[in-house]
C-alpha cells in the first residue's frame, strides 16, 4: 500500500514539473511575441503638401495727395477778425496779408507806450542835469558826499525806467504788427477756420497753408503688411482717375502703430516729381515698385512646429519613406496660411499631426504620390 501512493505521488509530481515547464515556456513565446511587437516600427501614414514657388502678387493702396508741410497760421494777441483776404484754394505768397484784427485796442497801447517812453526820457533828462550839477558842487566842496550820492542814485533810477519804456514800447509795436497776419512762406490755403466778426484768441488757428511743391501720397496699410514696408521703399503712384498719369516715390515714414478701430497703419510716401496733375487731395493708388515680386512659398499653418520659440517644418521624403524637421523662417502669417523661407520648391511638406512626429521616423505617404 506504501508503494502504490509512492508511484501516485511521483507521477503526480511529473505531471506538475511537466504543466510548469509548458506554462513557461508559453510565457516565455509570450514575451518574446510581446517583444517583437515593441520593437517592431510603425510606419505611420501623413498627409503633406508639395512646396510651391508663387509670384509675391502686386498689392494696391488706395490713399490721397497730401502737403509734406503745412502750418496752421494763428494771431498772436486776442482780437476781434475784421479782414480775411483769402479763401482756400488760394495761392498766398511769403509775407501776404491774409487776415487782420481790430487793431484799436493796440493803438491805443502803441501810444501809451509812447507817452511813458517821452515820460521816461525827461525823467532821465532831469536826473542827469542834477547829478551833474551836483558833481560840480561837489568838487569845490560846497555839498556832502551823501547830496551827490542820492542825486546820481536818482539818475540811475531814471535810466532804468527808460529802459523799462522803451521794452515796453517794442512790445506794443510788435503788438501792433501782430495785428496782421502773414505766413512765412509761399503756398496754397488748405483750411479756413473762422469767419470775420469772430473774437479770436491767441493762438487759435485762422487759416492753414500748405506748400504745394513738397508733395506726398499718404496711403493707409494692413498692419500685417505694414511690417514688410520700410522706410525709403519704392511705390509707383498713379491717378485712380487716370492711371496713365504716375509718378514714383519713396516711403518717408510709418505710423509706428495700428488704428485700433481699423488696423490699419498710415505710410506716407514723398513724391518724387509729381506731375502737375497730382494737385493735393487727388485719389491715388500706391504700388510697390522695389521689385519685391521674388518668388515666395506659402504653407497651411497646420504645416507649422513651434517649439522653444523656434519654427520648423516636416519635411517628408518621398525615396526613403522618412521624415526630418527642417528649421525655417516665417515671413509673414496670412489667414490659414504662411510665407516661409528655408524651404525649396517641389519638397513634400507634412501638413497635419506635426506635434507626434521625430527624425527620421518611417511613414508612409499616400499612394500615387513620390
Amino acid at each position: 500500500m506504501s508503494r502504490a501512493k509512492t508511484v501516485v505521488s511521483v507521477r503526480t509530481m511529473q505531471r506538475k514539473f511537466l504543466g510548469a515547464a509548458v506554462a513557461g515556456s508559453l510565457a516565455i513565446l509570450a514575451a518574446c511575441g510581446e517583444k517583437q511587437e515593441e520593437t517592431a516600427e510603425v510606419v505611420r501614414p501623413v498627409l503633406f503638401v508639395t512646396a510651391q514657388a508663387e509670384s509675391s502678387q502686386q498689392m494696391g493702396f488706395a490713399g490721397s495727395v497730401e502737403p509734406q508741410y503745412s502750418t496752421d497760421l494763428a494771431f498772436r494777441v486776442l482780437g476781434r477778425l475784421i479782414q480775411r483776404n483769402v479763401d482756400i484754394g488760394d495761392m498766398v505768397e511769403k509775407g501776404q496779408v491774409v487776415a487782420m484784427i481790430d487793431p484799436a485796442q493796440l493803438d491805443q497801447n502803441l501810444q501809451a507806450a509812447k507817452a511813458d517812453m517821452a515820460s521816461a526820457e525827461a525823467q532821465y533828462a532831469n536826473a542827469q542835469a542834477t547829478e551833474d550839477r551836483q558833481l560840480r558842487l561837489l568838487a569845490t566842496r560846497s555839498i556832502s558826499q551823501a547830496l551827490y550820492d542820492n542825486a546820481k542814485q536818482a539818475r540811475d533810477t531814471a535810466a532804468a525806467g527808460l529802459e523799462k519804456a522803451k521794452a515796453a514800447l517794442r512790445k506794443a509795436e510788435d503788438e501792433r504788427g501782430f495785428a496782421q497776419l502773414k505766413p512765412d512762406f509761399s503756398g496754397v490755403v488748405s483750411a479756413v477756420n473762422v469767419e470775420v466778426g469772430q473774437v479770436v484768441s491767441a493762438g487759435q488757428s485762422i487759416v492753414t497753408v500748405a506748400r504745394p511743391d513738397v508733395r506726398e501720397a499718404v496711403v493707409d496699410v494692413p498692419d500685417n503688411i505694414a511690417e514688410d514696408v520700410k522706410s525709403g521703399d519704392r511705390f509707383i503712384i498713379f491717378l485712380q482717375a487716370d492711371p496713365v498719369v504716375q509718378t514714383e516715390g519713396h516711403v518717408r515714414e510709418i505710423a509706428p502703430q495700428a488704428d485700433s478701430a481699423t488696423r490699419l497703419r498710415r505710410v506716407k510716401i514723398t513724391l518724387d516729381e509729381a506731375p502737375e496733375a497730382f494737385r493735393l487731395g487727388t485719389t491715388i493708388t500706391a504700388l510697390r515698385s522695389d521689385g519685391n515680386h521674388q518668388e515666395q512659398i506659402s504653407l497651411p499653418l497646420s504645416a507649422l512646429l513651434e517649439q522653444d520659440g523656434k519654427t520648423y517644418v516636416w519635411i517628408a521624403d518621398a525615396q526613403s519613406q522618412t521624415v526630418r524637421r527642417q528649421p525655417v523662417e516665417v515671413v509673414r502669417r496670412t489667414g490659414q496660411d504662411f510665407i516661409v523661407q528655408g524651404v525649396e520648391a517641389g519638397q513634400h511638406i507634412v501638413s497635419a499631426g506635426v506635434n507626434s512626429l521625430r527624425d527620421g521616423q518611417k511613414v508612409k505617404l499616400p499612394q500615387g504620390e513620390k
